[in-house]
């Protein structure tokens, strides 16, 4: 059995009965909807055509908001509805990054996530989706999609049905009659910030310039509110947290296998310090960054092990218990030695600073973050942090003997971060999605602080005062770079993030 939802746009007339009904029935709050309607013109007056658009839970097959959420909130049940358990739910909003339909959202009395559930409990009973019943036009149509004498079933067989985003493999089983393209395809709109009811700037606080409203191919003259960037600034400072700790614990393992001549104070107790003390600051963010922090314990002990936010708690947890046993053998026992110790806190810190590109990974709805050059990158910037570490240590302790080493350890982790960074915003992007992203970073909203901080501040300034300190060994210059260095790192992750999010899922 595999229930799924024919919206016959042809008949709707955008009268908004089917979300009234939906909220009615579920008791959703104001200001959040679970099923809605968009309305989109085409054309230039008078020969100009509004279009309405049903937007609600996919119920996919493949659905990427079960796979990445940590606790099994999110469930699909035997008939293929996608259904939730708000009683698990941590409010993370991993779900809202994965799904590619806006389909999710946090529910402002529950603090968990939501979304329509294809009225689970009155389809228990034999009865139809409240939405289904209150269509004046019969223009919703539900039923069993593997059942070919169902109407909905001989529906898709026969007419031209389409599917909202199908290159995402998601399976969705909302299909349309009718839908114009630009309705599907959100890229193909604009915001005029001025819609029926209301003058504002949409959601993602982009209104189209003038120009682009000409070139257009359609206009959306009216939506409903959403959260378009679930994830903010603790998710960034996360990244970069983490990276920092990570790369202070590669340090430590580092200079421990090669045997440098760093002092055991530095190598056994201020390095895993360091490492502890942003790890602590990273949990602090994840945890902080939760809607239900208190259920925090779920995703360790009542985990869902598909999602990467499981595996990178457990990872974190490895990493933590490793530093702490590192840091009380160099304040008791002295620097760990032989090579297996070292390599495992190498590893680890590894494995800390790259996970994240596999959870990235899992939040599908977001093509900006599915790069095959994430993990390398996360790995790249651990590492541009543990020179930029041991720069800055180097000069502190007086370790003139380790400035030249450092000096070109941060050359090169520099450059391969530049060439990192400019591969993702200038070669040829895979979607549509991907080139407005990257688009909104070197020439929209978040060029400033890309160009200003990230690129001119914590690259290339870093890397001229890093050539100029190899050049004058001693000088106060290195651990200048270090500390821009790490800088343009915090503001990178910053863009990052929020490119991912910018452009609008529907």
């Amino acid at each position: 059995m595999r229930l799924g939802f024919l919206i016959d746009q042809r008949k709707c007339i955008g009268c908004h009965a089917c979300t009234v009904a939906c909220k009615a029935e579920h008791d959703v709050p104001l200001g959040v909807n679970r099923t809605w309607v968009q309305y989109v013109e085409r054309g230039a007056f008078p020969n100009t055509r509004r279009f309405f658009q049903v937007n609600r839970c996919n119920h996919c097959e493949n659905a990427p908001c079960v796979a990445i959420c940590p606790t099994g909130a999110l469930f699909k049940r035997e008939n293929g509805i996608v259904d939730f358990d708000n009683s698990k739910c941590i409010g993370c909003k991993a779900c809202m990054e994965a799904c590619p339909y806006d389909a999710i959202y946090i529910d402002p009395n529950e603090h968990t996530a939501a979304k329509c559930n294809f009225c689970a409990h009155r389809v228990e009973e034999g009865l139809l989706p409240a939405c289904v019943v209150v269509c004046p036009e019969e223009a919703i149509v539900t039923g069993d999609l593997d059942d070919q004498t169902s109407l909905i079933a001989q529906l898709v067989a026969r007419e031209p049905v389409q599917v909202r985003k199908p290159e995402q493999g998601t399976r969705p089983n909302v299909f349309y009659v009718g839908a114009d393209e630009a309705t599907l395809n959100p890229t193909m709109s604009v915001s005029v910030g001025a819609y029926m009811w209301a003058d504002h700037p949409d959601d993602t606080g982009v209104v189209a310039r003038e120009s682009e409203r000409d070139r257009a191919q359609a206009v959306k003259v009216y939506d409903a509110p959403h959260e378009r960037r679930p994830w903010g600034w603790m998710v960034s400072a996360y990244l970069w947290t983490k990276s920092v700790s990570a790369g202070a614990a590669m340090l430590a393992g580092l200079a421990a296998l090669l045997g440098t001549r760093a002092p055991e104070s530095l190598t056994g107790i201020v390095n895993p310090l360091i490492a502890l003390v942003f790890l602590g600051a990273t949990l602090l963010l994840l945890v902080g960054d939760l809607k239900r922090p208190e259920r925090f314990w779920r995703l360790l002990l009542r985990p869902h092990l598909t999602s990467w936010l499981v595996w990178g708690g457990y990872i974190l947890t490895a990493f933590g218990f490793v530093a702490t046993v590192w840091l009380a053998l160099g304040i008791f026992l002295g620097v760990p030695r032989g090579p297996a110790f070292p390599l495992l806190m190498i590893v680890l810190g590894a494995a800390a600073a790259g996970y994240s590109a596999f959870l990235f990974g899992q939040a599908e709805g977001r093509d900006f973050w599915q790069s095959p050059l994430v993990f390398w990158h996360l790995l790249v910037q651990a590492g541009l942090a543990a020179a930029a570490l041991g720069a800055i240590e180097a000069f502190l302790f007086h370790l003139d003997g380790l400035l030249g080493p450092l000096a070109h350890g941060l050359l090169a982790l520099l450059l391969l971060h530049g060439l990192i960074t400019a591969a993702e915003m200038v070669l040829p992007h895979s979607t549509r999605e991907v080139q407005l992203a990257a688009h909104a970073v070197t020439h929209g909203p978040l060029r400033r602080t890309f160009w200003g901080l990230a690129v001119l501040a914590g690259l290339a300034l870093p890397l001229a005062l890093a050539a100029v300190g190899l050049l004058a060994l001693g000088s106060a210059l290195l651990p200048l770079a270090a500390l821009l260095a790490l800088l343009g790192l915090a503001a990178y992750e910053h863009v990052w993030v929020q490119a991912g999010q910018i452009v609008p899922l529907t």
